[in-house]
Protein backbone atom coordinates (compact mmCIF):
# COMPACT_ATOMS: atom_id res chain seq x y z
CA UNK A 1 0.00 0.00 0.00
CA UNK A 2 2.59 2.30 0.28
CA UNK A 3 3.56 2.50 -3.08
CA UNK A 4 -0.33 4.13 -3.29
CA UNK A 5 0.36 6.68 -0.39
CA UNK A 6 1.25 10.11 -1.20
CA UNK A 7 4.98 11.31 -0.13
CA UNK A 8 3.80 13.32 2.74
CA UNK A 9 1.35 10.60 3.75
CA UNK A 10 4.46 7.92 4.09
CA UNK A 11 6.11 10.09 6.24
CA UNK A 12 3.75 10.86 8.59
CA UNK A 13 2.53 7.32 8.49
CA UNK A 14 6.35 6.42 10.02
CA UNK A 15 6.01 9.31 11.98
CA UNK A 16 2.81 7.93 13.91
CA UNK A 17 4.90 3.90 14.24
CA UNK A 18 7.52 6.04 15.84
CA UNK A 19 4.98 7.43 18.74
CA UNK A 20 3.60 3.53 18.61
CA UNK A 21 6.87 2.66 19.51
CA UNK A 22 7.63 5.42 22.31
CA UNK A 23 4.42 4.88 23.52
CA UNK A 24 4.65 0.82 23.61
CA UNK A 25 8.07 1.40 24.93
CA UNK A 26 7.05 3.54 28.09
CA UNK A 27 4.24 0.84 28.76
CA UNK A 28 6.52 -1.59 28.84
CA UNK A 29 8.39 0.33 31.25
CA UNK A 30 6.11 0.92 33.16
CA UNK A 31 4.78 -2.74 32.90
CA UNK A 32 8.34 -3.76 33.87
CA UNK A 33 8.73 -2.12 37.15
CA UNK A 34 5.16 -3.26 38.36
CA UNK A 35 6.05 -6.79 37.73
CA UNK A 36 8.73 -6.51 39.25
CA UNK A 37 8.05 -5.41 42.17
CA UNK A 38 5.11 -8.34 42.07
CA UNK A 39 7.68 -11.08 44.40
CA UNK A 40 7.62 -8.19 46.82
CA UNK A 41 4.20 -9.07 48.44
CA UNK A 42 5.27 -12.29 49.71
CA UNK A 43 7.53 -12.43 53.05
CA UNK A 44 10.60 -14.12 52.32
CA UNK A 45 10.85 -16.86 53.93
CA UNK A 46 13.97 -18.74 55.21
CA UNK A 47 15.35 -22.09 56.32
CA UNK A 48 14.76 -21.42 59.76
CA UNK A 49 10.99 -21.04 59.34
CA UNK A 50 10.48 -24.30 58.99
CA UNK A 51 13.55 -26.09 61.36
CA UNK A 52 12.98 -27.30 64.55
CA UNK A 53 14.51 -24.98 66.55
CA UNK A 54 14.00 -26.35 69.95
CA UNK A 55 16.33 -29.17 68.77
CA UNK A 56 18.30 -27.03 66.24
CA UNK A 57 19.47 -24.14 68.67
CA UNK A 58 21.30 -26.72 71.17
CA UNK A 59 23.14 -27.94 68.15
CA UNK A 60 24.18 -24.55 66.70
CA UNK A 61 25.40 -23.38 70.01
CA UNK A 62 27.68 -26.95 70.33
CA UNK A 63 28.59 -26.54 66.63
CA UNK A 64 29.98 -22.65 67.72
CA UNK A 65 31.31 -23.72 71.20
CA UNK A 66 32.82 -26.38 69.35
CA UNK A 67 34.18 -23.74 66.88
CA UNK A 68 35.78 -21.64 69.28
CA UNK A 69 37.53 -24.28 71.19
CA UNK A 70 38.92 -25.51 68.16
CA UNK A 71 40.32 -22.30 67.29
CA UNK A 72 41.45 -22.17 70.85
CA UNK A 73 43.20 -25.37 71.13
CA UNK A 74 44.60 -24.41 67.29
CA UNK A 75 46.41 -21.33 68.89
CA UNK A 76 47.40 -22.71 72.17
CA UNK A 77 48.89 -26.18 70.12
CA UNK A 78 50.98 -23.52 68.09
CA UNK A 79 52.22 -21.76 70.82
CA UNK A 80 53.45 -25.23 72.45
CA UNK A 81 55.11 -26.67 69.27
CA UNK A 82 57.15 -23.65 69.47
CA UNK A 83 58.22 -24.26 73.00
CA UNK A 84 58.48 -28.28 72.61
CA UNK A 85 60.57 -27.36 69.08
CA UNK A 86 62.83 -24.59 71.54
CA UNK A 87 63.06 -27.30 74.07
CA UNK A 88 64.23 -30.22 72.00
CA UNK A 89 66.60 -27.99 70.30
CA UNK A 90 68.00 -26.94 73.62
CA UNK A 91 68.10 -30.74 74.92
CA UNK A 92 69.90 -31.84 71.49
CA UNK A 93 72.24 -29.21 72.18
CA UNK A 94 72.90 -30.03 75.54
CA UNK A 95 73.49 -33.81 74.67
CA UNK A 96 76.04 -33.08 72.13
CA UNK A 97 77.79 -30.51 74.51
CA UNK A 98 77.87 -33.34 77.34
CA UNK A 99 78.92 -36.34 74.58
CA UNK A 100 81.83 -33.71 73.70
CA UNK A 101 82.97 -33.43 77.27
CA UNK A 102 82.57 -36.79 78.76
CA UNK A 103 85.13 -37.32 75.64
CA UNK A 104 87.19 -35.44 77.24
CA UNK A 105 86.81 -36.71 80.41
CA UNK A 106 87.89 -40.08 79.69
CA UNK A 107 90.17 -39.21 77.80
CA UNK A 108 92.07 -37.05 80.48
CA UNK A 109 90.47 -39.77 83.02
CA UNK A 110 90.39 -37.18 85.80
CA UNK A 111 88.68 -37.89 89.35
CA UNK A 112 87.79 -35.26 90.24
CA UNK A 113 85.36 -34.20 87.44
CA UNK A 114 82.72 -36.87 88.98
CA UNK A 115 80.51 -34.27 90.45
CA UNK A 116 80.15 -31.72 87.52
CA UNK A 117 79.59 -35.25 85.37
CA UNK A 118 76.38 -35.37 88.17
CA UNK A 119 75.54 -31.95 87.49
CA UNK A 120 75.53 -31.70 83.40
CA UNK A 121 73.67 -35.66 83.95
CA UNK A 122 71.16 -33.86 86.02
CA UNK A 123 71.19 -30.71 83.73
CA UNK A 124 70.31 -32.82 81.07
CA UNK A 125 67.45 -34.67 82.18
CA UNK A 126 65.94 -31.20 83.29
CA UNK A 127 65.80 -30.83 79.76
CA UNK A 128 64.43 -33.77 78.84
CA UNK A 129 61.82 -33.53 81.70
CA UNK A 130 60.98 -30.07 80.16
CA UNK A 131 60.51 -31.52 76.89
CA UNK A 132 58.70 -35.03 78.22
CA UNK A 133 56.05 -31.76 80.09
CA UNK A 134 55.77 -29.82 76.81
CA UNK A 135 55.32 -33.10 74.81
CA UNK A 136 52.67 -34.03 77.12
CA UNK A 137 50.89 -30.41 76.86
CA UNK A 138 51.17 -30.70 72.97
CA UNK A 139 48.94 -34.52 73.12
CA UNK A 140 46.47 -32.56 75.77
CA UNK A 141 45.58 -29.57 73.38
CA UNK A 142 45.75 -32.35 70.02
CA UNK A 143 43.06 -34.61 72.33
CA UNK A 144 41.43 -31.63 72.93
CA UNK A 145 41.72 -30.21 69.39
CA UNK A 146 40.22 -34.25 68.11
CA UNK A 147 37.35 -33.90 71.09
CA UNK A 148 36.06 -30.35 69.27
CA UNK A 149 36.16 -31.46 66.03
CA UNK A 150 34.08 -34.73 66.29
CA UNK A 151 31.91 -33.03 68.67
CA UNK A 152 31.47 -30.59 66.09
CA UNK A 153 30.93 -33.23 63.50
CA UNK A 154 28.09 -35.17 65.32
CA UNK A 155 26.04 -31.82 65.95
CA UNK A 156 26.21 -31.00 62.45
CA UNK A 157 25.48 -34.51 61.48
CA UNK A 158 22.49 -34.07 63.80
CA UNK A 159 21.57 -30.44 62.28
CA UNK A 160 22.41 -31.53 58.90
CA UNK A 161 19.14 -34.11 59.13
CA UNK A 162 16.90 -31.20 60.75
CA UNK A 163 17.72 -28.76 57.82
CA UNK A 164 17.61 -31.60 55.46
CA UNK A 165 13.82 -31.76 56.58
CA UNK A 166 13.59 -28.19 56.42
CA UNK A 167 14.84 -27.70 53.20
CA UNK A 168 12.15 -29.88 51.96
CA UNK A 169 9.25 -27.62 53.59
CA UNK A 170 11.03 -24.57 52.36
CA UNK A 171 11.31 -25.45 48.42
CA UNK A 172 7.80 -26.67 48.45
CA UNK A 173 6.81 -23.00 49.86
CA UNK A 174 9.09 -21.44 47.32
CA UNK A 175 7.19 -23.35 44.83
CA UNK A 176 3.62 -22.26 46.43
CA UNK A 177 5.58 -18.99 46.28
CA UNK A 178 6.36 -18.78 42.74
CA UNK A 179 2.95 -19.92 41.76
CA UNK A 180 1.51 -17.19 43.39
CA UNK A 181 3.67 -14.73 42.05
CA UNK A 182 3.17 -16.18 38.19
CA UNK A 183 -0.52 -16.15 39.54
CA UNK A 184 -0.12 -12.35 39.83
CA UNK A 185 1.64 -12.10 36.27
CA UNK A 186 -1.39 -14.34 34.93
CA UNK A 187 -4.09 -11.80 36.76
CA UNK A 188 -1.78 -8.92 35.09
CA UNK A 189 -1.50 -9.90 31.87
CA UNK A 190 -4.30 -11.86 30.89
CA UNK A 191 -6.73 -8.73 30.77
CA UNK A 192 -3.56 -6.82 28.54
CA UNK A 193 -3.84 -9.15 26.18
CA UNK A 194 -8.04 -9.68 25.89
CA UNK A 195 -8.02 -5.10 25.87
CA UNK A 196 -5.36 -5.88 23.20
CA UNK A 197 -6.97 -8.48 21.52
CA UNK A 198 -10.16 -6.14 21.21
CA UNK A 199 -7.93 -2.91 20.10
CA UNK A 200 -6.79 -5.27 17.14
CA UNK A 201 -10.01 -6.77 16.31
CA UNK A 202 -11.87 -3.24 16.39
CA UNK A 203 -9.61 -0.30 16.58
CA UNK A 204 -6.63 -0.95 14.85
CA UNK A 205 -8.19 1.68 11.93
CA UNK A 206 -9.03 3.68 13.98
CA UNK A 207 -8.12 7.64 13.59
CA UNK A 208 -5.86 7.05 17.06
CA UNK A 209 -4.55 3.34 15.85
CA UNK A 210 -0.99 4.41 16.73
CA UNK A 211 -1.88 4.42 20.23
CA UNK A 212 -3.86 0.97 19.55
CA UNK A 213 -0.79 -0.48 18.32
CA UNK A 214 1.40 0.55 21.01
CA UNK A 215 -0.64 -0.91 23.90
CA UNK A 216 -0.48 -4.08 21.29
CA UNK A 217 3.01 -3.81 21.47
CA UNK A 218 2.87 -3.36 25.36
CA UNK A 219 0.77 -6.52 25.83
CA UNK A 220 2.66 -8.91 23.35
CA UNK A 221 5.73 -7.61 25.12
CA UNK A 222 4.24 -8.41 28.44
CA UNK A 223 3.13 -11.89 27.64
CA UNK A 224 5.84 -13.47 25.55
CA UNK A 225 8.83 -11.46 28.29
CA UNK A 226 7.29 -10.94 31.41
CA UNK A 227 4.92 -14.05 31.89
CA UNK A 228 6.15 -17.16 29.82
CA UNK A 229 9.83 -17.43 31.10
CA UNK A 230 8.47 -17.57 34.59
CA UNK A 231 5.70 -20.26 33.24
CA UNK A 232 6.12 -23.17 35.86
CA UNK A 233 7.62 -26.20 34.48
CA UNK A 234 7.15 -29.16 36.34
CA UNK A 235 9.30 -31.80 34.08
CA UNK A 236 8.20 -29.76 31.09
CA UNK A 237 5.18 -31.07 31.14
CA UNK A 238 3.61 -27.36 32.05
CA UNK A 239 5.10 -25.69 29.29
CA UNK A 240 4.47 -28.18 26.94
CA UNK A 241 0.85 -28.54 27.53
CA UNK A 242 0.31 -24.51 27.11
CA UNK A 243 2.49 -24.96 23.99
CA UNK A 244 -0.17 -27.34 22.69
CA UNK A 245 -3.17 -25.04 24.11
CA UNK A 246 -1.98 -21.62 22.72
CA UNK A 247 -1.29 -23.59 19.22
CA UNK A 248 -3.96 -25.25 19.49
CA UNK A 249 -6.03 -21.91 19.53
CA UNK A 250 -3.92 -20.07 17.60
CA UNK A 251 -4.32 -22.69 14.75
CA UNK A 252 -7.84 -22.53 15.11
CA UNK A 253 -8.23 -18.72 14.84
CA UNK A 254 -6.15 -19.06 11.74
CA UNK A 255 -8.27 -21.62 9.91
CA UNK A 256 -11.43 -19.86 11.10
CA UNK A 257 -10.25 -17.02 9.89
CA UNK A 258 -9.19 -18.38 6.53
CA UNK A 259 -12.75 -20.10 6.22
CA UNK A 260 -14.52 -16.81 6.75
CA UNK A 261 -11.74 -14.89 4.66
CA UNK A 262 -12.73 -17.73 1.21
CA UNK A 263 -16.29 -17.16 2.59
CA UNK A 264 -16.27 -13.40 1.84
CA UNK A 265 -13.68 -13.96 -1.56
CA UNK A 266 -16.50 -16.28 -2.65
CA UNK A 267 -19.75 -14.11 -1.71
CA UNK A 268 -17.82 -10.98 -3.23
CA UNK A 269 -17.19 -12.38 -6.71
CA UNK A 270 -20.76 -13.05 -6.99
CA UNK A 271 -21.41 -9.19 -6.56
CA UNK A 272 -21.99 -7.34 -9.59
CA UNK A 273 -18.98 -5.37 -10.76
CA UNK A 274 -19.93 -1.97 -9.47
CA UNK A 275 -21.06 -2.91 -6.15
CA UNK A 276 -17.25 -4.79 -5.65
CA UNK A 277 -15.66 -1.65 -7.09
CA UNK A 278 -17.38 0.59 -4.61
CA UNK A 279 -15.95 -1.91 -1.69
CA UNK A 280 -12.75 -1.43 -2.72
CA UNK A 281 -10.74 0.99 -1.35
CA UNK A 282 -8.27 2.97 -3.96
CA UNK A 283 -5.39 2.57 -1.72
CA UNK A 284 -5.97 -1.13 -1.48
CA UNK A 285 -6.88 -1.48 -5.03
CA UNK A 286 -3.41 0.47 -6.34
CA UNK A 287 -1.24 -1.53 -3.68
CA UNK A 288 -2.85 -4.80 -4.88
CA UNK A 289 -2.28 -4.03 -8.49
CA UNK A 290 1.58 -2.49 -7.98
CA UNK A 291 2.15 -6.24 -6.81
CA UNK A 292 0.62 -7.66 -9.85
CA UNK A 293 -2.57 -9.40 -8.58
CA UNK A 294 -6.48 -8.98 -9.01
CA UNK A 295 -7.80 -6.27 -6.52
CA UNK A 296 -10.61 -8.44 -6.21
CA UNK A 297 -9.56 -11.79 -5.69
CA UNK A 298 -6.18 -11.31 -5.05
CA UNK A 299 -5.04 -13.70 -8.08
CA UNK A 300 -1.73 -13.43 -9.84
CA UNK A 301 -3.07 -11.33 -13.49
CA UNK A 302 -0.76 -10.95 -16.32
CA UNK A 303 -1.72 -6.76 -16.11
CA UNK A 304 1.19 -6.34 -18.84
CA UNK A 305 -1.00 -8.24 -21.85
CA UNK A 306 -2.97 -5.04 -23.44
CA UNK A 307 -5.79 -7.77 -24.40
CA UNK A 308 -6.95 -8.40 -20.56
CA UNK A 309 -9.69 -5.88 -19.92
CA UNK A 310 -11.17 -8.23 -17.16
CA UNK A 311 -10.02 -10.78 -14.26
CA UNK A 312 -9.98 -13.98 -15.35
CA UNK A 313 -10.56 -15.70 -12.59
CA UNK A 314 -13.78 -13.65 -11.08
CA UNK A 315 -14.40 -11.21 -13.87
CA UNK A 316 -14.17 -7.88 -12.22
CA UNK A 317 -12.91 -5.16 -14.12
CA UNK A 318 -9.21 -4.24 -14.84
CA UNK A 319 -9.24 -1.89 -17.92
CA UNK A 320 -11.81 0.16 -19.39
CA UNK A 321 -11.69 3.06 -21.84
CA UNK A 322 -11.59 7.02 -21.18
CA UNK A 323 -14.89 8.23 -21.91
CA UNK A 324 -13.23 11.42 -23.36
CA UNK A 325 -10.57 10.37 -25.30
CA UNK A 326 -11.14 6.39 -25.90
CA UNK A 327 -7.59 5.53 -24.37
CA UNK A 328 -7.10 2.42 -22.11
CA UNK A 329 -6.51 2.80 -19.11
CA UNK A 330 -6.55 1.47 -15.23
CA UNK A 331 -10.53 1.04 -14.42
CA UNK A 332 -9.24 2.12 -10.49
CA UNK A 333 -7.58 5.31 -11.49
CA UNK A 334 -9.16 8.33 -10.96
CA UNK A 335 -8.34 10.58 -13.70
CA UNK A 336 -7.34 9.20 -17.08
CA UNK A 337 -3.87 9.54 -17.58
CA UNK A 338 -3.78 10.55 -20.95
CA UNK A 339 -6.13 13.77 -21.07
CA UNK A 340 -6.75 14.63 -17.19
CA UNK A 341 -10.44 14.22 -17.53
CA UNK A 342 -12.88 12.42 -14.64
CA UNK A 343 -12.56 8.75 -14.80
CA UNK A 344 -16.25 9.06 -13.55
CA UNK A 345 -18.06 5.61 -15.16
CA UNK A 346 -19.33 6.71 -18.26
CA UNK A 347 -23.40 6.00 -18.32
CA UNK A 348 -24.90 5.02 -21.78
CA UNK A 349 -28.41 7.86 -21.97
CA UNK A 350 -31.29 6.07 -21.85
CA UNK A 351 -34.14 6.54 -24.38
CA UNK A 352 -36.81 7.90 -22.68
CA UNK A 353 -39.94 6.05 -22.12
CA UNK A 354 -43.22 7.80 -23.91
CA UNK A 355 -46.28 7.33 -22.27
CA UNK A 356 -48.88 4.95 -24.16
CA UNK A 357 -51.57 7.12 -25.07
CA UNK A 358 -54.90 5.39 -25.13
CA UNK A 359 -56.71 5.23 -28.82
CA UNK A 360 -60.19 5.27 -29.24
CA UNK A 361 -62.91 2.53 -27.40
CA UNK A 362 -62.69 -0.77 -29.65
CA UNK A 363 -66.53 -1.93 -30.43
CA UNK A 364 -67.28 -5.28 -29.58
CA UNK A 365 -67.48 -7.90 -31.75
CA UNK A 366 -70.71 -9.48 -32.32
CA UNK A 367 -71.73 -12.86 -32.85
CA UNK A 368 -72.59 -13.36 -36.51
CA UNK A 369 -74.05 -16.98 -35.71
CA UNK A 370 -77.14 -17.65 -35.85
CA UNK A 371 -79.37 -18.73 -32.94
CA UNK A 372 -80.92 -21.75 -32.43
Amino acid sequence: MSKSLRLSEKWFRRGLWLVALVFASFLIGLGSTVVSDLPQVERVRGIDDFIDLRAAQPLRATIQAADTTEEQAERDLAQIRLKLNAAQQASANARETFGNWLATRRATAQPDQDSELIARTKALDAFKQKEDALQREVNAQRQTLLDAQQGQQRARESLAVLERDAQVKLDAEYRRIELRVFAYRLALTLPLLVVAGWLFAKKRKSTYWPFVWGFIFFALFAFFVELVPYLPSYGGYVRYVVGIVVTVLVGRYAIVALNRYLARQKLAEQQPDQVRREELSYDTALARLGKGVCPGCERPVDLKNGEIDFCPHCGIGLFDHCGLCETRKSAFSKFCHACGSSAAPHVEPVAPVLPVTPGPPVPPVLDARPAN
